[in-house]
């Protein structure tokens, strides 16, 4: 084993977070802004990138940390290690509702492959780097850019996605089509591009984007009911100053009088 071999509980139902339990000495990476709790005696350390590289030079370090960038997240990592000669705990919370996502690497032939903001901690070792789309149309129209993110190693990761969280296992050959937002990661067996939805009537009052990203077997995917974007949105649709659909009756003004909605 090169990475740490860490033991886990999963907590709550929709705001879940992990509580991680570390044997003397033993460490877990995790992005910045994720941390919830640890005990006593747990070292908190920000280090380049994921630390996997320790025996690398300075500047393959700073390359190695540098690859996040195209990712869309930090140069830095946070590191935490048991420190002392007990066991300890340190937990890391879901940014927002839906559920965390045990992995482990050696189920998936040490490689798996997820949306850029999915990843959430790992086992000090595992490697998380990217991953970039060979195909033209996957890149500028699958949602997630050129770009993903791809976990190595032989140890537990752990990704979060918004909702409730499917899990595929396709057959050789067999083909699944998700919305490309709703896609949170796949096993690197998995063939993964995009398909034009086709038809005027679908592409200009479908509602449902342009693209599937198509998903061919043999391989595990994994599929988000509610993507943050999609939530995002729902929630700026719905702010100060705009109008919800059926709220234009006379009880939908009144409801807005209540509310304080309208200012005089």
């Amino acid at each position: 084993m090169n990475a740490h071999e860490i033991d886990y509980i999963i907590h709550g139902e929709e705001m879940q977070f992990v509580e991680i339990e570390l044997d003397p000495q033993e460490g877990v990476v995790a992005e910045s802004g994720s941390f919830l709790m640890m005990d006593q005696g747990v070292k908190m350390d920000t280090i380049f990138g994921d630390g996997s590289g320790q025996t690398q030079s300075v500047l393959g370090k700073l390359f190695s940390a540098g690859k996040r960038l195209l990712t869309g997240e930090s140069l830095f990592m946070t590191a935490f290690v048991n420190d002392v000669n007990d066991k300890r705990k340190v937990s890391f919370a879901s940014p927002y509702p839906g559920k965390i996502i045990p992995i482990d690497l050696n189920d998936f032939d040490h490689k798996f492959i997820c949306q850029k903001d999915a990843f959430l901690c790992a086992a000090k070792g595992v490697t998380i780097g990217i991953e970039f789309s060979k195909k033209l149309g996957r890149g500028l129209f699958g949602g997630e850019g050129f770009i993903m993110q791809k976990l190595e190693g032989d140890g537990m990761a752990f990704m979060h996605a918004g909702g409730t969280v499917a899990q595929r296992e396709l057959h050789v050959d067999e083909v699944l089509k998700v919305d490309t937002g709703c896609l949170v990661g796949f096993s690197q067996d998995v063939s993964y591009d995009i398909e034009f939805v086709g038809g005027i009537k679908n592409t200009v009052f479908g509602g449902e984007g342009l693209f599937f990203a198509t998903l061919k077997g043999p391989g595990t995917v994994y599929i988000q009911s509610l993507p943050f974007s999609r939530l995002a949105g729902r929630i700026i649709a719905s702010g100060p100053g705009r109008k919800n659909k059926g709220e234009g009756s006379v009880l939908g003004g009144l409801g807005d009088l209540l509310d304080g909605d309208n200012k005089f």
